[in-house]
């Protein structure tokens, strides 16, 4: 049974190529970016918590050059925003929020880079599919009605056909859940950045206090 199933899925990618090779194509993307964003978020993943009593504590005392020194320490893009925010609570006090909420959207859009590519490959794999199937089917009547083949004919040609709709949609799936998870993750991340906006927003227009001081 599956050396007949996988010299039909051979013959599939042969001869269907029309419909075999686009969605391959969607599966090699899929692979790509399911590979690329999970190193990208493993890669920035940080335990927030005791960073966010640190960096509250060194915020009370108005030392930014330790607050920075902090956010710089625990690096990632969580850090990096961290560290931008300090910046900029020095910087543009009066328009802090709108100056970090840019910052953020610069991060968030690093971290949703390529999942358009998973959505829409979720989108359009399952038609590419099922225009395999459709294109398989009639093929396989017209060399039925030449022929004049039998009903196991029949059942066989449609069997092959609907190949192309299960490989269409198993790509799809994937391409499907790997995009829900990584926008949860996503998600995740600006939980954490709303944190910190809340956190240098109760600090903003306090006066820093100058390196070096015993405050």
């Amino acid at each position: 049974m599956e050396s007949k199933f996988l010299s039909y899925f051979l013959e599939f990618m042969v001869h269907d190529w029309f419909a075999s090779v686009p969605i391959l194509i969607c599966s090699i993307f899929t692979v790509a970016v399911t590979v690329e964003r999970y190193m990208y978020y493993q890669a920035n993943r940080r335990d927030v918590t005791q960073f966010i009593h640190q960096l509250q504590r060194d915020l009370e005392t108005m030392n930014l050059q330790k607050a920075q020194q902090t956010c710089s320490r625990l690096g990632g893009v969580v850090g990096e925003l961290a560290e931008e925010g300090v910046r900029l609570m020095a910087d543009q006090k009066e328009d802090f929020s709108k100056a970090f909420d840019i910052t953020v959207g610069l991060v968030t859009r690093k971290l949703e880079k390529h999942l358009a590519v998973l959505g829409t490959i979720g989108a359009i794999c399952p038609f590419l599919g099922l225009f395999g199937t459709v294109v398989g089917v009639i093929f396989t009547l017209d060399m039925l009605g030449a022929a004049g083949g039998g009903t196991p004919v029949v059942v066989l040609g449609v069997a092959k056909a609907l190949i192309a709709t299960g490989y269409g949609l198993i790509v799809a799936i994937f391409a499907v859940i790997f995009n829900n998870t990584y926008t949860n993750i996503v998600k995740g991340f600006n939980d954490d950045f709303l944190l910190l906006k809340l956190l240098f927003l109760s600090f903003v227009g306090s006066e820093p206090v100058a390196p070096g001081s015993n405050r």
